[in-house]
């Protein structure tokens, strides 16, 4: 098993108690950064994960697809989780750059905080639909 397939089966595999096992797959000085964070060392992404299990509902992370080169990878991922007993999903991709003792440096989320998880929360989902629907090109008939 690659140095990545590692990582990809701890994420998908994530609990409480494996948070701590960060330090094997990144660098005590690593970047993580998505949407809502952005920090360095592994403390600080331990803590991302930490706070994840505290304010979600069973949340898991099932990898569709990836593809690696050299020393970067491209993960596609769908955030599975709860609030309040609604489920919801999130799409995304992770970039990660690994050093060349396999160890993560850099870990970049991209996913699209208004379409993945604004407009479908209650109270801001109508605003940020209807804000949404200003900026969207007419569709031709």
């Amino acid at each position: 098993m690659t140095q990545l397939d590692a990582l990809l089966c701890w994420f998908s595999e994530l609990t409480p108690a494996t948070i701590k096992h960060a330090e094997r797959f990144y660098q005590p000085d690593a970047h993580f950064k998505d949407p809502f964070n952005d920090v360095r060392g592994i403390a600080a992404i331990e803590a991302i994960f930490t706070h994840m299990f505290a304010t979600t509902e069973n949340p898991r992370f099932d990898i569709t697809q990836k593809i690696a080169q050299d020393q970067q990878a491209f993960v596609t991922w769908t955030f599975h989780f709860s609030l309040k007993g609604k489920a919801y999903a999130i799409e995304g991709v992770s970039h990660l750059l690994f050093c060349s003792d396999g160890l993560v440096t850099m870990h970049r989320d991209y996913w699209d905080t208004n379409e993945e998880l604004f407009q479908k929360l209650p109270l801001i989902g109508g605003p940020v639909r209807w804000l949404r629907n200003q900026f969207m090109t007419p569709k031709k008939k």
